[in-house]
């Protein structure tokens, strides 16, 4: 196990990551709370695009496509916690207190930005947490969930209130990736093409699949088969009688033979091996 790393059932931490590669758009089951400590990143999430520095916080459902965009010479810093909403909330119950998940609940992400002592105070418990590792008992695995759990009742008042958001400016290339992404997001189901883009932003589709490329690393078009393949997963997994052809149908594939090749290619199993996989979880 690495030496930063740190998980039992239900709850894992990476804690202080350093290494930096380029990493696909993904979604996974489990909730995220991803915590940036130094370097140079902007990260997408869903159809939203953050501009990170050391103290900033975003929590996620997991299920929602995501990336970090990197940037050569620069270092990329982080914690990421993962962790199952459904095992937490039952915890959590009996003290009327699952509200402290809400935030991982909704599909959409929640950005935070901590500095000066209430940086300190984030950072002392991702800490805390990890300093558990090193006494592999019962009592230190309680004590890291008991950890996790007060930071999530440290974190409930921040995002109850929006204004302590705080989102930089954005470029004109990054509000038209923005908009992109948010057309993807609504419209991925049906026969999309760069033509409508450019009906609908006024821009030449040539520019926007140049400034997609630029700010996202990936195409349109990639970025559009990652967001069907992503929710036929999650119809798979809400639906488990769909057939095939009608999941390729619902998220936008005209042929069956096209969706089971771009799902291969994205996930690595066919689809039907796909379903197999899950329902043996």
């Amino acid at each position: 196990m690495n030496t930063n790393s740190y998980h039992i059932p239900h709850l894992s931490m990476n804690y202080l990551q350093n290494h930096s590669y380029q990493v696909a758009f993904h979604s996974h089951q489990e909730a995220e709370l991803f915590y940036f400590h130094e370097g140079k990143c902007t990260y997408l999430v869903g159809d939203r695009i953050f501009h990170l520095s050391a103290g900033d916080l975003i929590l996620m459902n997991g299920l929602t496509l995501h990336r970090p965009k990197l940037f050569k010479d620069h270092a990329y810093v982080r914690t990421t916690i993962h962790f199952d909403q459904t095992y937490f909330k039952s915890l959590l119950a009996p003290m009327n207190m699952e509200k402290l998940v809400d935030p991982f609940t909704s599909l959409s992400s929640l950005h935070l930005s901590f500095r000066g002592e209430e940086k300190k105070k984030v950072e002392h418990y991702l800490t805390s947490m990890m300093a558990c590792k090193d006494k592999d008992t019962e009592v230190a695995s309680f004590r890291f969930q008991l950890l996790f759990m007060d930071l999530l009742s440290f974190l409930f008042p921040y995002y109850q209130e929006p204004f302590t958001q705080q989102t930089l400016q954005q470029t004109d290339k990054e509000r038209h990736v923005q908009k992109v992404i948010s057309l993807i997001e609504t419209h991925y189901h049906t026969d999309f093409h760069l033509e409508k883009l450019e009906e609908e932003l006024h821009l030449s589709k040539y520019y926007l699949s140049k400034i997609f490329k630029e700010i996202t690393g990936v195409t349109i078009f990639k970025y559009l088969h990652q967001k069907r393949i992503n929710q036929a997963k999650v119809h798979m997994m809400l639906n488990e009688s769909i057939s095939i052809t009608d999941l390729g149908y619902q998220t936008g594939f005209k042929y069956p033979s096209h969706f089971s090749r771009v799902f291969k290619q994205l996930t690595g199993m066919t689809p039907e091996q796909y379903r197999k996989a899950v329902s043996d979880l």
